[in-house]
């Protein structure tokens, strides 16, 4: 009951898709978090000094607010709640390659150029999992090592890393927070509809191979003939008939974003019904966790329309 309400309390805090609308429609980052000082984004987003660092505080945000959820439930849905979080463990985990990776490249060449800061690592507390043993890593090799014994398991090649760490957890959430399973089925067909119909080269023909790890990982939730496709049509016709929904109206893969702003504003509204269940129960803490997951992508993207001059397409797909 009193995990209920306090993600319901939560819910109200957010920005809202009225306010993300005006936010986009100014022309300058300084006014558009003027805009956002009376929402639960407020005292991360104090300081921010350009787009990156501010759409970095509205993650941890939600962060902080899955973390104090957590500590409102009970065991099994504490569960739930670090499968949900174990986003930002990744996140933490992409960084810690790219600095590993940028470290030896500069080691090779005597010299480190980097055009964009790094973001910093998210602090996890209690949703943490294998993040503390993972932070040791010194080098590239050692990073893939520890994962392989961590439950991110083998993070297969260089370019199948973030793919590869994705589908591991969209997977987990779908097993430890039921609700979820079609939006991460969702997830999973835009990830691989990317690898077979946008990604050239190395990219693709991961995905065609049958013995890759992240086509193993995929095949559970989409089968195995969406390799062979080599257009949106075909791709379609080869997922399960509850997966071949997410690309509708979708005709050619430069249409792919569209599908993925229609995922999030479906996990809005499915999340909003679950926050109305009648009983309290872990469907109104997934209810709570989509809802504000969404509301932050919001704000993020009306961020990047103000700081680019007001405007955004992809908010106008998801109104």
């Amino acid at each position: 009951m009193a995990a209920t309400v306090r993600a319901k309390a939560m819910v109200r805090r957010r920005a809202g898709a009225g306010l993300c609308r005006e936010a986009a429609a100014l022309t300058s980052l300084p006014q558009a978090l003027e805009l956002l000082e009376q929402t639960a984004y407020a005292s991360e987003l104090a300081g921010s000094r350009n787009l990156a660092e501010a759409q970095h505080a509205t993650r941890r945000s939600v962060l902080w607010q899955l973390r104090v959820l957590a500590g409102w439930l009970p065991v099994a849905g504490a569960r739930m709640v670090r499968a949900a979080g174990a986003a930002f463990e990744l996140a933490n985990i992409s960084v810690l390659a790219r600095r590993l990776q940028e470290a030896a490249d500069a080691g090779a060449e005597g010299c480190l150029h980097r055009s964009v800061p790094l973001p910093e690592y998210f602090e996890l507390g209690g949703l943490a999992t294998a993040w503390p043993r993972l932070s040791q890593a010194g080098s590239s090799t050692e990073l893939t090592d520890l994962l392989r014994t961590s439950p991110w398991g083998d993070p297969g090649p260089a370019q199948d890393f973030a793919d590869t760490l994705t589908v591991v957890w969209i997977r987990r959430l779908a097993a430890a927070a039921p609700q979820t399973r079609s939006w991460m089925v969702a997830g999973a067909v835009l990830i691989a509809a990317r690898r077979v119909l946008l990604a050239p080269g190395p990219g693709r023909h991961g995905a065609q191979d049958t013995g890759n790890r992240l086509h193993m990982l995929l095949q559970p939730l989409l089968g195995g003939t969406w390799a062979e496709a080599d257009d949106v049509a075909s791709f379609r016709a080869a997922l399960p008939a509850a997966a071949a929904p997410v690309l509708e109206g979708v005709e050619d893969p430069s249409g792919l974003w569209r599908a993925e702003a229609s995922l999030r504003a479906r996990v809005e509204e499915d999340g909003f019904r679950l926050l109305r269940s009648g009983l309290p129960g872990p469907d109104v803490a997934v209810g709570a966790a989509a809802v504000l997951a969404v509301d932050a992508w919001r704000v993020r993207a009306a961020l990047a329309a103000a700081a680019s001059g007001g405007g955004s397409e992809v908010l106008d797909a998801v109104a």
